[in-house]
């Protein structure tokens, strides 16, 4: 047998490490742990933030380190510490979403503050998926900006997902960056911040290079990502955008795509 050819595998979390139902498959269990038995460190690249986050990297007994809020945070999960933390100017942000309603309308909007405990605010009309992940409702949007954030999240009643994210970087793409995130998730973000800023962080910190890395995704979100890494792999239930940049396409999440693609590079 040669050697596992890689020194990092990323992933994302929704659509790609977990199920449907949030949990990781014992078959993607077992390949992350030979993977990493071979010498490579496992590495969460996650859009979710740290309170959001936790509870998944404990239930999975992950002490390394993990990238949350759309690269803005390098995390210690064994120390449960917040390494690195980039916000969004909320001037700008006001401004950026100001623009983006004077083009397409009045959005329904939801925002993460930041930190360890930061909470999830959501506004009037923004539809948040079924699941355990708490949130807290605002009425004023003054509260919104009361306190450092992450990130924003944008609604349209009318306009698709990709339709919002395209006017949306053509109205503010200079102001801040807007990325579809998964189904309902339109997140807008600190100009020039990825994935791919909060894994080349984590990365120096491991001591790993891009070439040494392998990633797995599912959304417009991984593209930089997989711009970075040498190798991305996008599941079988990936965007078509994400697709189109990948170097090869696995099984779905549903089907342990990961352990598909690791127990190959394991056995060769």
């Amino acid at each position: 047998m040669s050697p596992f050819p890689y020194r990092l595998v990323a992933t994302d979390l929704d659509g790609t490490l977990l199920r449907a139902d949030e949990s990781v498959s014992t078959r993607t269990r077992d390949a992350l742990a030979a993977a990493t038995a071979a010498g490579a460190a496992h590495i969460v690249v996650t859009g979710r933030a740290v309170p959001w986050t936790r509870h998944i990297l404990d239930d999975l007994g992950y002490e390394g380190l993990a990238v949350c809020g759309q690269g803005a945070q390098v995390y210690h999960a064994g120390e449960h510490r917040l390494l690195t933390s980039l916000t969004l100017d909320r001037q700008l942000a006001g401004l950026a979403l100001s623009k983006i309603e004077a083009e397409v309308g009045p959005l329904a909007v939801a925002a993460s503050r930041d930190g360890l405990e930061g909470e999830v605010l959501v506004g009037p009309g923004y539809r948040t998926q079924e699941g355990p992940l708490p949130y807290v409702p605002f009425e004023d949007p003054a509260e919104v900006w009361s306190a450092p954030l992450t990130k924003l999240y944008i609604q349209h009643p009318t306009l698709s997902d990709d339709e919002l994210t395209r006017v949306s970087r053509e109205t503010v793409g200079g102001l801040v960056d807007v990325v579809m995130a998964g189904p309902g998730i339109v997140e807008v973000l600190p100009l020039g911040l990825s994935k791919a800023t909060g894994l080349s962080l984590a990365a120096r910190r491991l001591g790993v290079k891009a070439a040494e890395t392998i990633a797995f995704g599912d959304m417009p979100n991984d593209i930089p990502m997989f711009g970075w890494a040498a190798h991305g792999v996008a599941m079988a239930n990936a965007h078509g955008e994400l697709k189109a940049v990948a170097d090869e396409v696995t099984a779905s999440n549903e089907e342990d795509g990961i352990a598909v693609v690791l127990e190959r590079l394991l056995q060769a």
